[in-house]
């Protein structure tokens, strides 16, 4: 039950004076439903109006406030002009200009002979000064409060500035005083206002300083965002953690002898992950671990050494991929492994039906089949495991929270692994997977060799087409990856496409294409013949941005990538340099770069550490994109912004620990005020998880 003080909050913005069902949609459309959202909707800018000049001295542009005496109002003789009020001051004289006019409103504001204050923006025609439209008409004693400066909200078509601004200030009217839910001596470090106080004074800015993420009211709300976001993970990983019961306990004997048949020794980074992992299967918690390895850091084969531990232990396992290609990608790195060890292992993917999918279903709930490989078919209804004990989860951010908790309800207190290859910056971190253990694979198995990668413009591509002739003729094989076209596929693959059709006519059939729109079966195809003999180049749109494993592919050719961003770039390039020999990525981009652009492009260059290069993609783009922008289950923030909070959210994790170890179930005056918090900032589901919720 949401607290009676917040009650006020909650009631929709349909219930603020002159707030109708039309502006009530277009406010909902804006900031949310309720009086909450309104409080959220920081101003983006300012009007100042305290510049107060005389008339002769008002400069031109400026926004001015200035008490005249109206002398004369002036009817055009046709609609289409203007309709003008001649005013003066003892210096000189101002027309205010109105257009499309209502004359009665006009004789009542602005009454012949009579002194008015009149507020707007200072214009020159030939030699005449003038106000057009002025914002704000008010009698002698409105001056002081017309010498204000006034907040600029983001606005959506059919929503006025005045409308909204009237309708913000009734929501922070309605805002309560509430508990201090803040560490007291945190908040008298940093010099902030209490919740309120912030509140008000961040949406009364008195100068574009006030705007930034660095001003005292903002930096506070960040924090209490951050914190209620931090202590609802933690309630949620405990829960979670919590609701295990088996502690999972390997013989070795089929790691051992997995190992022997690998030709290349686990480097120190593989083998501590799994010491981390094999810890948290015995522990009686249960594990909630993110396996964070860059592009070739060898995760699969670490993923499969979890999953054997479950079926040492006479359990199950499975690992769960986004896409197809991917999914059958692992198949064909794990499948030669589970068999020499004497395994049998399933593909279940939504390609599988009919007696074939039957036959699956029936070896999974059987036992008969160990492990299993998939996409999210692997957790549908008619899916039953007999004892399923582990489950990995490739390349997260394409999933949400809600996927991930399926897949382990899918058996009795499954063991969580989740991979992925996108490299994550610290402060992501701690709110994407803030409920999780990581583990990071910070080397790259032994033998990769380095890519040589440069930045080449558009007008070179004969250059690039001829390079690629020598490099085929050498037996390597080549990607050519088509650019993003803004979030439409059809053109994506109009792209690809036409690419496709020109390497053909220079290259002949040994040309070949995937794209999005293709079936399963008909990429799997053209994947086959590009892995064995069949073609020597591919052109793709980023569906081969993970997983595609081919050794002899040596040249990444990405046209237009100056549109991609840098963490996608990081991992189209990880398809090249699998094998032995010297590797290439040419990156086409067409001239002149933005500043961004140049600045990615640099970066790619000069490094291939994933983890520099997040950081970079941080800094670059905000946390936003950063992820890609068709992925789910990043947390939306409103008020705090991953690149200038950085220390904020991990001041806000720290203290949210330390909390919840003194206070597990909020019961505290600081513990009731934090209740407040998370139902402001609606994490009404992580209340019930406290005993006392």
């Amino acid at each position: 039950m949401r607290p009676e003080i917040l009650f006020s909050l909650f009631k929709p913005v349909t219930s603020l004076k002159g707030v109708g069902p039309r502006i009530g949609k277009l406010i909902e459309k804006l900031a949310g439903l309720h009086l909450v959202n309104l409080l959220w909707h920081l101003p983006s800018g300012l009007i100042d109006r305290r510049y107060a000049p005389k008339i002769a001295e008002a400069e031109t542009g400026a926004i001015a406030t200035i008490t005249v005496r109206v002398l004369q109002h002036r009817k055009p003789p046709n609609k289409r002009l203007p309709y003008k009020i001649i005013c003066a001051d003892d210096t000189g004289e101002m027309s205010l200009v109105f257009f499309h006019a209502h004359e009665d409103y006009l004789t009542k504001s602005l009454p012949e002979g009579e002194l008015r204050v009149v507020s707007g923006q200072i214009d020159r025609f030939g030699q005449e000064i003038q106000m057009s439209h002025p914002d704000h008409i008010g009698s002698l004693d409105e001056l002081e409060k017309m010498k204000t400066v006034e907040p600029v909200y983001p606005l959506t078509t059919g929503l006025t500035l005045k409308v909204l601004g009237r309708a913000i200030a009734g929501a922070l009217q309605a805002a309560p005083d509430l508990p201090e839910w803040a560490d007291a001596g945190f908040v008298a470090k940093h010099e902030w206002l209490p919740w309120k106080q912030a509140l008000l004074a961040a949406h009364a800015p008195e100068s574009e300083m006030a705007l930034g993420p660095e001003a005292s009211a903002r930096m506070r709300l960040a924090y209490d965002e951050l914190f209620a976001n931090q202590v609802a993970l933690a309630l949620i990983r405990r829960h979670m953690r919590e609701a295990r019961g088996r502690p999972i306990q390997g013989t070795g004997a089929l790691r051992a002898r997995i190992s022997h048949t690998l030709p290349f020794e686990l480097t120190n980074a593989q083998r501590q992950a799994l010491e981390e992992i094999a810890a948290d299967l015995t522990s009686k918690k249960r594990m909630l671990r993110l396996l964070q390895g860059d592009v070739g850091s060898g995760k699969t084969i670490v993923a499969l050494m979890a999953m054997l531990i479950a079926v040492e232990a006479g359990a199950q396992a499975v690992l769960m991929a986004p896409t197809e290609i991917l999914a059958r990608q692992h198949l064909a790195t794990i499948e030669p492994l589970a068999k020499a060890a004497g395994l049998r292992i399933v593909v279940l993917t939504g390609r599988e039906r009919g007696k074939s999918r039957t036959a699956i279903l029936d070896a999974l709930s059987s036992g008969a089949a160990q492990l299993a490989v998939g996409t999210h078919a692997l957790f549908q209804d008619d899916v039953d495991y007999k004892n399923l004990a582990v489950a990995v989860i490739d390349e997260q951010h394409r999933f949400g929270v809600h996927q991930r908790l399926t897949l382990a309800s899918k058996g009795h207190a499954v063991d969580v692994l989740v991979m992925t290859a996108t490299p994550i910056p610290r402060t992501l971190m701690l709110t994407a997977y803030g409920d999780m253990d990581v583990s990071r694979l910070m080397e790259k198995p032994p033998g990769r060799q380095p890519i040589d990668t440069r930045a080449v413009r558009l007008e070179r591509l004969n250059e690039v087409t001829a390079a690629i002739g020598r490099a085929i003729q050498d037996a390597n094989k080549v990607y050519w990856v088509c650019p993003l076209v803004e979030e439409s596929d059809t053109l994506d693959v109009a792209a690809v496409e036409q690419r496709h059709a020109h390497l053909q006519q220079l290259f002949g059939d040994r040309v070949g294409v995937v794209h999005g729109k293709m079936s399963g079966t008909a990429k799997d195809k053209v994947m086959a013949a590009f892995s064995g003999k069949d073609l020597d180049i591919l052109v793709a749109t980023t569906v081969i941005e993970v997983g595609v494993d081919v050794p002899n592919a040596t040249v990444m050719v990405v046209e237009h990538a100056e549109r991609f961003g840098l963490a996608q770039l990081h991992q189209l390039r990880g398809r090249i340099g699998r094998g032995d020999k010297p590797s290439t990525c040419l990156l086409l981009y067409a001239s002149p770069p933005t500043e961004t652009a140049r600045a990615r492009l640099k970066t790619m260059c000069e490094t291939d550490d994933g983890f520099v290069i997040a950081e970079k993609d941080l800094e670059l783009r905000g946390a936003g994109e950063l992820l890609g922008t068709r992925q789910s289950g990043m947390p939306d923030f409103l008020l705090a912004d991953l690149q200038n909070h950085a220390e904020l959210f991990v001041a806000a994790r720290d203290d949210a620990a330390l909390l919840l170890d003194r206070d597990p179930e909020l019961e505290s005056e600081r513990g009731q005020a934090v209740r407040n918090l998370l139902y402001l900032f609606e994490r009404d589901a992580a209340v019930r998880y406290l005993r006392s919720g």
